[in-house]
């Protein structure tokens, strides 16, 4: 359903809302208007809210099979028993790309970046796979493969002792080749699935795996991801790697700029923020998954005051338990309304709803195509559904969205004009199959902290002071 028209749909304009009819043309909004001529399929709008669909702009999606399992560990530890789990096999990586793009969309979102988990010796089918996902779904993916060159012990810092860290098992060259192949084979960003160059971050990587990257990223036309200073150990390690803030080191070397989206950014000072600023580099809050592991609130009022553009992320499945994407939206607004005293500078629902979608569609360079109701944009849409209890009585439905507990209110979605949620069911896939799946292929256990990771939070009390 390329053509469509919705008639009588409440959409948001500036401080009110409007009754309008939305034409939808070969997949683009054609036009925006009261009583307009019918054009391909009627959808009815009647009682029932038209935004533009939201970004999940960092997750990982492969989390999912380790979620409600965790252990009440801050990041360093909480990785060190992420990797204490069996190894992913291709089928746990296809269930969870698709209940990833399942309970985004149930929660408005049309896009996800998904910083993809690698299995080791099966770079590319895992790309190949995830891809297969999201396709089969239909919702707009942006595949970051997570990569690395450093082993997992170098991402915490030494203080007093000397560490030694055994060297990571696929070569910063080898790495890159893969990547490269997946850019060939996968990134097709006019049907749909992109790919982005995405070190996981200071704490894992050298300086010449972010340089091949900005080399891809250039050759290529490359959205970059990382995450940046998500907890205070990282901090720390930056001044121990460089002599300066991480945010400075990556200015130095040419990774930050407009196409570059940072997840977390938790520890910065003023200096880098003005950097990211200048650098116009995109800060994803991902709220649930700082406080699940005590990383910190991040700064994101001085963020927007400074003029950084912000966005959300659900963040990975094991570190937030959930890809509720209006649940991180909330508390990524009202979580702020502590730390800032001047309630001028809050987050305001409106406010959000353009975060999430447009502040998403800017971090990867597509506020001309995404984002907003706008004539001539993608029709990535997302209806709301106005009598659903939790959404009601009537006063502002925005603010109902954000700031209430909506539950199963996502009536309908298009993406690039298709068609792939009706009457609150993704209509794509077989979603109860996919239940089923999920639950034959795990079972009920608990965690136990294993012989490793006791040693490697020896280390990390003792850094860190605790």
């Amino acid at each position: 359903m390329l053509n469509f028209t919705i008639q009588n749909v409440l959409i948001a304009i500036s401080d009110d809302y409007a009754t309008v009819d939305v034409q939808v043309v070969d997949g683009k909004i054609a036009a925006i208007s009261p009583n307009l001529q019918v054009i391909g399929t009627v959808i009815d709008g009647k009682n029932k809210l038209l935004l533009p669909g939201f970004f999940n702009a960092h997750t990982h999606s492969s989390e999912m099979w380790q979620r409600g399992i965790m252990s009440t560990f801050p990041l360093e530890l909480w990785l060190a028993e992420l990797y204490d789990f069996a190894p992913l096999d291709p089928e746990q990586v296809y269930l969870s790309a698709l209940g990833t793009a399942v309970e985004t969309l149930l929660s408005g979102g049309t896009s996800v970046v998904d910083h993809l988990v690698l299995i080791p010796g099966l770079e590319l089918e895992t790309i190949a796979i995830a891809t297969r996902a999201y396709r089969e779904v239909g919702i707009r993916a942006f595949i970051a493969p997570l990569i690395q060159d450093e082993s997992l012990s170098a991402g915490i810092p030494s203080g007093e002792s000397t560490q030694s860290h055994e060297p990571y098992f696929r070569s910063t060259a080898a790495t890159l080749e893969i990547i490269e192949e997946a850019v060939r084979q996968f990134h097709r960003p006019d049907e749909g699935v992109s790919i982005l160059v995405a070190p996981t971050g200071i704490q894992l990587c050298t300086d010449a795996l972010f340089a091949g990257c900005i080399e891809l990223s250039d050759r290529y036309n490359l959205c970059r991801h990382s995450h940046l200073l998500e907890t205070k150990a990282q901090e720390k390690l930056a001044q121990e790697k460089y002599g300066c803030t991480a945010v400075e080191h990556l200015k130095r070397i040419g990774y930050l700029s407009n196409s570059t989206t940072l997840a977390h950014c938790i520890w910065l000072n003023d200096t880098d923020i003005a950097i990211l600023a200048e650098t116009q580099s995109t800060v994803v809050h991902n709220p649930l998954s700082n406080l699940r592991l005590g990383s910190g609130i991040a700064p994101i009022l001085k963020y927007r005051q400074a003029g950084v553009n912000v966005t959300f992320g659900c963040d990975g499945a094991s570190s937030n338990d959930s890809q509720d994407l209006l649940e991180a939206i909330k508390i990524g607004s009202i979580l702020h309304n502590v730390t800032d005293s001047d309630y001028q500078h809050w987050i305001t629902p409106r406010q959000a709803v353009e975060m999430a979608s447009l502040g998403g569609a800017k971090g990867l360079n597509l506020a001309d195509q995404l984002g907003s109701l706008t004539i001539g944009k993608q029709a990535d849409l997302v209806l709301y559904d106005l009598t659903n209890l939790s959404l009601l009585p009537r006063t502002d439905p925005i603010g109902l969205l954000v700031l209430g507990r909506p539950s199963n209110v996502v009536d309908s979605i298009w993406v690039n004009g298709k068609q792939i949620v009706t009457n609150h069911q993704v209509t794509t896939i077989n979603v109860d199959e996919l239940r089923q799946e999920l639950f034959n292929r795990s079972q009920w256990q608990t965690k136990r902290k294993s012989e490793t990771v006791a040693q490697i939070e020896a280390h990390y009390r003792t850094v860190m002071d605790l």
